[in-house]
């Protein structure tokens, strides 16, 4: 029989989050999902603020789980999470205040005021590769720079999610690379803080931590902790701590220009490089050049995803009108195509007071059918976001001079067949689907790296292939789909 090992993961996600026990055998890789739970955030004081401490109860309970099913010593754990978000902890390790939200309403007009007065968006692009968004820990930072933040000043060292909760387990203070580079805060072409960039915003660079790489063992589980959750030897390792970088470990790319979309709240979609691609066309087609493992970069644009269908959803349910998310996507089968749509990225789908109705507006102001019920506005947003990757994608093949053959989503979106379809239909080129938790799997895979237990990253997606299956979707109407994409780009100015 194969020799088991179990590594247990936690995968932190905007809306939730949850605890996974993985099982390997050699070949392939089990995961049982033993712990979910909700992350809420709250508004004190007038800041979105992000309820940690419920995170790490959340986070042991699911540890105590994971043991309760396995039938061996778990080896080790492993954190991922969003990325820019962080808190600053004291000289004496304790966290000062709580951790702020991304979508805080601090950072507005930020990234104008840096850009006009400070340093261009050319200069800092080049030194960061990393595309503008006002939720960057850079304009985090200045936010805090500009009020004059006692947090800021008198912290002694900033950790991002991850690594919070890595330090709160291990006792150990380190930015894992995949997530120190989501900040803006990074050198794009080394591992080492743009140091230069933060004091010209006032930002203290010594409260910057050290950054490792992925499948950094960072020491055994504080005694205090293990004995909470009843696990010895369990040893915290760094995986690629940002979810997207997880995500793309656990992709089994079809070929080496196939692109990727980790379909969550945000879309992520790229390709994976060796390279950075830190260039002013790319700054301006809004691509950004984050770390991935063992040497990678992955080259990709954020984009508003399902946070459009779960503010729809949630405005729907304050209505009193409920509908699962199945649902929804089968409602927008309903109502008739190419009748109107949004661009995604617009800001005004942020963070706006009901989705809804700023998607009402949003086609009302350009001239197009406002769509009325569920079904028109399901099939608005699901349309306008198949629509947006194929822009994505004819930008990636501008910029890279590729053809991108395939794209596979990963991830909770993956299982939205409608979208799936849709996404296959506007790109004209096969969508493959698969894994659903690809961000659990990449983790856990990373931690068996550390181990020894898996070579590299061919090895890894050799893994993937073994433990899942995935569903391809062909495209269908060709013509349709193409000259309704030509009407998308010029209603939406994506062009």
């Amino acid at each position: 029989m194969a020799k088991k090992i179990y590594v247990a993961a936690v995968d932190l996600g905007a809306e939730s989050g949850r605890v996974s026990l993985g099982k390997f055998d050699g070949a392939q890789l089990e995961i049982e999902v033993v712990h979910r739970f909700s992350n809420e955030s709250a508004r004190l004081n007038g800041t979105l603020t992000w309820n940690s401490v419920g995170w790490f109860l959340n986070i042991l309970k699911g540890l105590r789980l994971a043991k309760a099913e396995a039938d061996g010593p778990i080896a080790a754990v492993g954190v991922d999470t969003w990325g820019v978000d962080f808190g600053i902890l004291d000289g004496n390790g304790q966290l000062l205040g709580t951790p702020i939200h991304y979508r805080d309403s601090r950072t507005e007009s930020l990234i104008e005021e840096v850009t006009a007065k400070h340093i261009s968006r050319e200069d800092i692009f080049a030194r960061t590769g990393i595309a503008f968004w006002p939720f960057n820990t850079l304009f985090q930072l200045r936010a805090m720079a500009n009020a004059k933040s006692p947090t800021l000043y008198a912290g002694s060292t900033l950790l991002f999610t991850p690594d919070l909760i890595h330090y709160w387990l291990s006792g150990a203070m380190a930015a894992e690379r995949s997530i120190a580079s989501t900040s803006q805060c990074m050198d794009v072409n080394k591992d080492a803080w743009a140091a230069d960039l933060l004091e010209a915003l006032d930002i203290p660079t010594d409260i910057m931590p050290e950054i490792v790489p992925s499948g950094t063992v960072l020491g055994p589980l504080l005694p205090e902790i293990a004995d909470e959750v009843g696990i010895s030897g369990m040893q915290v390792i760094t995986p690629a701590a940002h979810d997207t970088a997880s995500a793309v470990v656990a992709t089994p790319l079809s070929s080496p220009n196939a692109a990727y979309l980790s379909s969550g709240t945000w879309s992520l979609l790229g390709i994976e490089t060796m390279t950075p691609t830190a260039t002013v066309e790319a700054l301006n087609a809004e691509f950004t050049n984050e770390r991935g493992i063992a040497g990678t970069y992955r080259f990709l644009q954020n984009i508003m995803g399902l946070w459009l269908v779960q503010q729809t959803r949630a405005a729907w349910a304050r209505d009193g009108e409920h509908f699962d998310y199945a649902a929804l996507a089968a409602l927008a089968q309903d109502a008739p195509a190419f009748r109107a749509w949004i661009n995604p990225n617009d800001l005004r789908f942020y963070a706006p007071a009901n989705m809804v109705e700023e998607i009402r507006q949003a086609c009302a102001e350009s001239g197009q059918t406002v769509p009325a019920g569920v079904p028109d506005v399901m099939r608005t947003i699901l349309e306008s976001l198949a629509f947006t990757y194929r822009a994505a994608i004819d930008r990636l093949e501008r910029i890279k001079g590729i053809r991108v053959p395939a794209l596979h989503i990963i991830g909770g979106g993956s299982q939205n067949v409608v979208l799936s379809q849709w996404t296959a239909n506007a790109l004209g080129r096969p969508v493959i689907t698969g894994p659903v938790e690809g961000t659990t799997m990449g983790n856990l895979l990373v931690q068996l790296m550390a181990l020894g237990e898996i070579k590299n990253l061919t090895e890894t997606r050799q893994v993937v292939r073994n433990s899942t299956e995935v569903i391809t979707y062909q495209p269908r109407d060709a013509a349709a789909w193409e000259d309704a994409y030509g009407r998308f780009l010029q209603v939406t100015r994506q062009g």
